[in-house]
């Protein structure tokens, strides 16, 4: 049910990413980016890589917004208070790294005084370097669960808005299995850039620190090569960097598809799981065809798609393993190796050699992070993408709502006690494609109109524009101020939960008792579900087409509007049923208004007026208005415009 609003929506110019407030001095959500056009000089390859590009910068556009006035109140504390623990895990781990050359300085002089010292401090240090990674671990997934949830509940507000969620199924784009991208790939869009942007951190400040270390201890390496004597200042920094240079160099060569290998991974999991979803959603219809064979057939290409860019996936793993594992096996010896010539001369200590080498094992691993994170830094590439491009469509569908270079439907108030006017009504695809083209009708208070017309005519379509659902096209729908509307369709939604909840709904499950629910049911026909009401059951499964439609009329008499559409709401029931609910209807609802678009011919007896709508080239037009019941009163708009068209042309002649 919605109620209309009651004044028109003015259109809004494009604006920056700004906030905006109403004149109420409510915060209103800020408009969409401006669209960002190809360079037409570039090629199709160039324009798609540029597209990409784009999609992470979207992302980050509505990200970042957590840390903004609109974001999450503890979102700037958690992120400080992480970034004082990383500081001070490094700190642990440089006491950890000095009492690593103190304990085997001891050993090697066999002083078992400071032996015994040193292993007495080693556990505080010990204890605080666990407690700090605990500590760490709380707040960086307190901001991976803050931020998921924060960017989480901004999409589904404007995925749910002005019905975008039934809309972005009749426009063109990349978005599709919104669900799946909200509920997978929003949490991995989340998750990873906090355990990247940590992981950064702990790696530059660990790499700082480490190289004063190795600078310090290593010193200067002299060696003689044919007679010549080379000093190398710092030789132990200079080879953790070679080092870790080669190895990122390798799994940034050896991944460099690891994005694209991601993102079509996703999107293979995506529609697989879509497959089974419909076939779960749609199981009755399957099992009275005996569909399973064919739908086993659409399941099993779904799958062999997923095997094989799994099996991609795992090459693009074998490949990045074999450059890690090795880098991880082979970064402890190096330093051993290194500083073994000045330990046999005597230059240096066994606990120096030992600092040195856990050194370079830490300045390695930093420098190493890409290497470790490259499949997960490209699996975030991928799900940041795929959630930007449904943003993308989100914010088409909002330019076309302000009318930002888009036809739009206007909507606002009726004139004297008008109940519903359509007022030179268009409706087009979102391409600009006519449906329905020139529409004008007014319905006074209690009418009951019947729109009729052959199969593909745009009944439906223009049913949609009048609930508001279907936002394309020019002209405007106009309802009497504050008067309350609700449509039937063809299918009515039942949603999970107790019966109470499907017969209230989309009103709340306790605005009605079940006495009221009770006697809904009984009034319609589904007198053998009241003692269910409470029972938590697979309603949608469990009920008949004809009993669906029975409960959509339940709830039609519980919620009382003032306007009523139905569209092919009594399709699943026989004739007499059929007629019986309309009586039943009009009985319950003498004085709303009611539009219904219908094939039977025998509905018309349930109606007072009756429009045509016929298919023609530039769109469907209305070709007919006619009284089905008599009635004095104001003359029809399509009337006084045809009558109106044949004096124009009786004169021009």
């Amino acid at each position: 049910m919605a109620k209309h609003p009651g004044k028109k929506s003015a259109s809004r110019k494009k604006q920056p990413i700004v906030e905006v407030v109403s004149e109420e001095g409510d915060e209103v959500e800020p408009p969409p980016p401006e669209v960002v056009e190809p360079d037409p000089e570039l090629s199709s390859e160039e324009a798609e890589e540029a597209r990409k590009d784009y999609l992470l910068t979207r992302f980050w556009i509505s990200a970042r917004g957590f840390w903004g006035k609109k974001g999450d109140r503890l979102a700037w504390a958690f992120s400080i208070g992480l970034l004082i623990l990383i500081v001070a895990n490094v700190g642990f781990q440089y006491g950890i790294n000095v009492w690593n050359r103190a304990i085997f300085d001891a050993i090697e002089k066999r002083d078992s005084g400071t032996v015994f010292y040193l292993s007495a401090v080693f556990f505080p240090l010990a204890i605080g370097s666990v407690l700090l990674g605990v500590a760490q671990v709380f707040a960086r997934m307190g901001i991976q669960r803050r931020w998921r949830a924060w960017l989480t509940s901004s999409v589904l507000t404007r995925w749910l808005a002005s019905g975008r969620y039934y809309q972005l199924n009749l426009v063109g784009g990349d978005h599709k299995n919104p669900e799946y991208r909200i509920a997978e790939d929003l949490r991995i869009a989340t998750d990873s850039p906090v355990d990247f942007a940590a992981g950064v951190t702990s790696a530059f400040l660990s790499a700082t620190t480490f190289i004063v270390v190795l600078w310090t201890i290593g010193g200067a390496l002299t060696v003689t090569i044919a007679g010549s004597t080379i000093t190398i200042p710092g030789f132990l920094v200079i080879a953790a960097v070679l080092y870790a240079a080669i190895a990122s160099g390798s799994i940034m060569t050896i991944g460099r598809s690891f994005v694209q290998v991601s993102e079509d991974k996703n999107q293979a999991e995506a529609e697989f799981r879509y497959t089974l979803t419909r076939v779960r959603e749609n199981g009755e219809s399957i099992a009275l065809l005996g569909g399973e064979e064919e739908e086993r057939a659409g399941i099993d290409k779904n799958f062999t798609k997923v095997l094989r860019q799994w099996s991609r996936l795992a090459g693009q793993h074998m490949r990045t393993t074999l450059v890690s594992q090795g880098s991880s096996l082979i970064a402890p010896v190096v330093p051993l190796l290194l500083c073994a010539p000045k330990f046999l001369d005597g230059s240096m200590t066994l606990g120096q050699v030992m600092q040195a080498a856990s050194a370079f094992t830490i300045v390695q691993t930093a420098f190493g992070w890409l290497v470790d994170n490259y499949p997960r830094l490209a699996d975030w590439n991928a799900c940041a993408r795929r959630i930007a491009s449904l943003m993308m469509s989100l914010d088409g569908l909002e330019r076309a709502e302000r009318g930002d270079g888009f036809g739009r439907i206007q909507r606002g108030e009726t004139e004297g006690e008008t109940m519903l006017s359509l007022n030179d009504l268009s409706v087009t695809l979102d391409d600009g494609t006519a449906v329905v083209d020139d529409t004008e009708v007014a319905i006074e208070p209690g009418e009951r109109l019947l729109v009729a017309g052959e199969s593909g005519s745009g009944k439906s379509t223009l049913v949609r524009a009048i609930a508001g659902l279907w936002p394309w096209g020019g002209g405007s729908v106009n309802f009497h101020a504050d008067r309350r509307l609700f449509m039937l369709p063809q299918k009515p939604y039942v949603p999970s939960g107790t019966l109470r909840r499907a017969v209230a709904y989309p009103g709340a499950a306790d605005d009605w008792t079940a006495e009221q629910m009770g006697e809904a049911l009984d009034k319609v026909g589904l007198a053998h579900l009241k003692d269910k009401i409470e029972e938590d059951a697979p309603w949608d499964q469990t009920l008949s087409g004809g009993e669906k439609q029975r409960l959509a009329f339940a709830r039609l008499f519980l919620h009382n509007p003032d306007i009523i559409v139905l569209d092919e709401a009594t399709s699943a029931l026989d004739a007499k049923s059929q007629d019986k609910m309309m009586e039943l209807m009009f009985k319950e609802l003498p004085k709303a208004t009611v539009v219904s678009v219908a094939h039977r011919a025998e509905l018309e007896a349930f109606h007072s007026r009756k429009i045509v709508l016929e298919r023609r080239k530039g769109g469907a037009r209305l070709v007919s208005d006619v009284d089905l019941i008599p009635r004095r009163g104001k003359r029809r708009l399509l009337g006084r415009f045809l009558r109106g068209r044949k004096a124009a042309a009786k004169k021009a002649a």
